[in-house]
C-alpha cells in the first residue's frame, strides 16, 4: 500500500497536467479565439445601429449608448442560454467520453490514481476552462464596449450611475454568476460523459436537456416546476444591472446551480465507481 501511495503524483502536478492537456489541443485554442469574437460582433452591430438615423434598440442593449460597461453583461445574457452550455458540454464530453473513445480512459482507471481523484481532476479541468471562457467573454466585451461606447461609469436599469470601479465589480459578479450556471450544466454533462464513449452523444443530450428546460419555463401551467429548472434562473442575470442590487433571485439561481453540480458529480462518481472499461 505504501508503494502505491508513493507512486501517486502530487495533486497539484496532476491538475496542471490536465490544464496543459486541454489548452494544448488546437480545437481549444481555436474555440477560445472564436469565443472572443462573440462580444465584438454584437458590439459593432449595436454601434452601427445606434449611429443610424431614427434607430432605437430595446431592452438591456438600449442603454448601451455612452455606457460601454453594459456590453459584457449584455454579451453574457446572449451567450448563457445556448453557447456557454455548449462550451461546457464540449469540455465535459472530452474529459471522460473522449478519453474512452481514444482508449486512454482504461489506462487512467487502472493507474494508481483513484477513480474519485480522476473525476475530481476532470471536473477541475472543466470548471477552470469554463471560468476562463466566461472571463474572456467579459474582458473582451468590456474593452470593446469602452472603445465603442465609452465607459465613464455604469448606467443601471434603475436609472442610477455607478462609478467605473463599481461597474467593474458588477461585471465580475455577472462573470461569477454565469460561471456557476455553466458549471451546473457541465456537471450533468460530465455524468453523461461517464456513461458513454461518444462525445457527440454527451453534447447532444446536454443541449437537448437545456432546450427542453427552456421550453418548459415558457408554460405558465408548469409554474410549480420552474423553481427546479436551472434555465429558469438565467433571466435573473440582468439583475446585476440594477441599483440597489436585488440578491434574492441571484442567490436562488446560484444555489440551484450548486445543486445541479452536486447531482451531476454524484452521478458521475457512482458510474465511475462501477465502470470496468
Amino acid at each position: 500500500m505504501s508503494a502505491v501511495v508513493a507512486a501517486r503524483a502530487p495533486l497539484g502536478r496532476q491538475l496542471r497536467s490536465e490544464l496543459r492537456w486541454i489548452l494544448r489541443r488546437p480545437r481549444t485554442v481555436i474555440g477560445l479565439a472564436l469565443l472572443c469574437l462573440v462580444p465584438v460582433v454584437p458590439g459593432i452591430g449595436l454601434w452601427v445601429e445606434m449611429n443610424g438615423e431614427g434607430s432605437s434598440v430595446p431592452g438591456l442593449a438600449g442603454i448601451i449608448s455612452g455606457n460601454g460597461l453594459v456590453l459584457p453583461v449584455f454579451t453574457l445574457t446572449l451567450a448563457l442560454p445556448l453557447l456557454l452550455p455548449l462550451v461546457g458540454a464540449i469540455w465535459a464530453a472530452d474529459g471522460l467520453a473522449g478519453e474512452a473513445q481514444h482508449g486512454t480512459l482504461r489506462g487512467l482507471m487502472v493507474a494508481p490514481v483513484g477513480r474519485m481523484r480522476l473525476l475530481a481532476i476532470k471536473a477541475f479541468g472543466v470548471a477552470a476552462m469554463t471560468l476562463l471562457a466566461v472571463t474572456l467573454l467579459a474582458v473582451v466585451g468590456t474593452v470593446t464596449g469602452v472603445v465603442l461606447f465609452g465607459g465613464d461609469g455604469l448606467l443601471t436599469l434603475s436609472g442610477s450611475t455607478l462609478p467605473f470601479v463599481e461597474g467593474l465589480g458588477r461585471i465580475a459578479l455577472a462573470v461569477l454568476m454565469t460561471t456557476v450556471q455553466v458549471w451546473g450544466v457541465a456537471a450533468v454533462a460530465l455524468a453523461i460523459s461517464a456513461c458513454t464513449e461518444h462525445p457527440l452523444v454527451v453534447m447532444a443530450a446536454t443541449m437537448a436537456g437545456v432546450i427542453v428546460f427552456a421550453v418548459l419555463t415558457m408554460f405558465p401551467a408548469l409554474d410549480w416546476l420552474h423553481p427546479y429548472l436551472i434555465t429558469s434562473a438565467w433571466d435573473d442575470l440582468g439583475d446585476v444591472m440594477r441599483d440597489p442590487l436585488p440578491t434574492e433571485g441571484l442567490w436562488h439561481g446560484t444555489a440551484l446551480a450548486g445543486c445541479y453540480v452536486l447531482i451531476g458529480l454524484s452521478l458521475a462518481a457512482a458510474r465511475l465507481a462501477t465502470r470496468d472499461n
